[in-house]
């Protein structure tokens, strides 16, 4: 497969407040360990440069007053920043450089689509990218600008059958607003229990409206998810949708908040399910892009989006292998001694009874409600 990172040094020169948790300095560190590790830079594996997204691509999803406040607030003037534009908030600070960063992770995701359009790469990876948050006319959950809708509705707009799959913690908002009433764009969302974690949004019942009913998905999931309880919802859920559906592209939320110890979330997963997400992705041969998202805690976060490269080079086990025991001296941190992937980690029977019986509820709650509408 033909992968191209989608990436530029301009990327790494913003940085959020240091009081906000969200940190775009990840995609940068994650460039570094692919360097190192042999697997950026070669035939096949190219790195691509973005463009800041114009003021005409934004107005493609967002509202001009909105862009206007945005701007403005950036170069230190909040007169247009109102309550409802979501400006100036804890997880939405006003800062320098917050709207030309925002544009530019949007031009990554739009160059992605693009590579992935005129058939120059199979796989594009933007992890600057997934600010699944942001609404049409206001910031939200450390989200200024959707490069996610705008890709969507680019790749929509060439006339493919777009798949927008989100294994975030939380719940793509701003994405579902965006294509509630569609059924071009399928919006497939895994995350934690809205009841328990910001937005609040993604209850089963909601699949959209009109020509969009049953084309999104929502599979809420319990605190204390493990690997073999998101994998079953997984297999039962996604795989026979993306056979039904039958997209021309893919598009990948791969936030990495669902891991355990992610300081914003309640989830017990290891990287391994999300590398069983990505293996099962590549074997599906569709064209694929892939944006970053939530994580928490960056060095997890980093080797996640790492692992996720290596297997769609076809190498993740020989890069499991070519890090083991170099650690700190190889790679930079001494968490990476072990290699890519996490150690595998065991249930308790708590943890199974608590799990357990709401996922296999949520798992027939869909599947009685949503698969009907894909003849399933």
């Amino acid at each position: 497969m033909r992968l191209a990172f989608v990436h530029s040094a301009e990327l790494e020169q913003y940085a959020y407040p240091a009081q906000c948790p969200f940190r775009p300095e990840r995609a940068g560190l994650a460039r570094r360990k692919l360097i190192a590790m042999g697997l950026l830079g070669s035939a096949g594996r190219m790195e691509v440069a973005p463009a800041p997204a114009s003021r005409e691509a934004l107005l493609g999803f967002h509202q001009a007053p909105y862009l206007d406040a945005l701007q403005a607030a950036d170069e230190g003037r909040l007169d247009g920043a109102t309550p409802t534009s979501g400006l100036g908030t804890a997880d939405c600070p006003v800062f320098r450089g917050m709207y030309p960063y925002a544009a530019l992770a949007c031009g990554a995701s739009l160059r992605g689509a693009e590579l992935l359009l005129d058939g120059t790469a199979d796989v594009a990876f933007n992890l600057s990218g997934g600010y699944h948050h942001a609404h049409a006319d206001h910031a939200s959950g450390f989200c200024y600008l959707n490069d996610v809708v705008l890709a969507c509705q680019r790749m929509a707009t060439a006339g493919q059958r777009v798949l927008f799959l989100d294994i975030d913690v939380h719940h793509c908002d701003g994405v579902q607003a965006a294509f509630y009433q569609r059924r071009d764009i399928l919006t497939l969302s895994f995350h934690e229990d809205p009841a328990l974690l910001f937005p609040g949004t993604g209850t089963v019942d909601e699949i959209g409206t009109g020509e969009g009913q049953g084309y999104t998905v929502n599979v809420p999931l319990p605190a204390g998810l493990y690997d073999e309880a998101f994998l079953r919802a997984f297999r039962a859920l996604a795989i026979p949708l993306i056979d039904a559906y039958r997209p021309d592209l893919i598009v990948l939320e791969l936030g990495m908040d669902m891991l355990a110890g992610d300081p914003l979330a309640h989830m017990s997963l290891t990287n391994n399910a999300h590398a069983e997400v990505v293996d099962y992705l590549r074997c599906a041969g569709r064209p694929l892009l892939v944006t970053g998202g939530g994580g928490y805690h960056v060095d997890n976060t980093v080797r996640g989006w790492v692992l996720a490269w290596s297997i769609l080079c076809g190498e993740g086990k020989a890069a499991d292998a070519l890090s083991m025991g170099l650690g700190g001296v190889f790679l930079g941190t001494s968490e990476w001694h072990g290699g890519l992937r996490d150690g595998i980690t065991i249930p308790t029977a708590r943890q199974r009874d608590q799990v357990d019986l709401v996922v296999d509820a949520t798992i027939k709650q869909i599947q009685a409600t949503v698969f009907p509408w894909h003849g399933l």
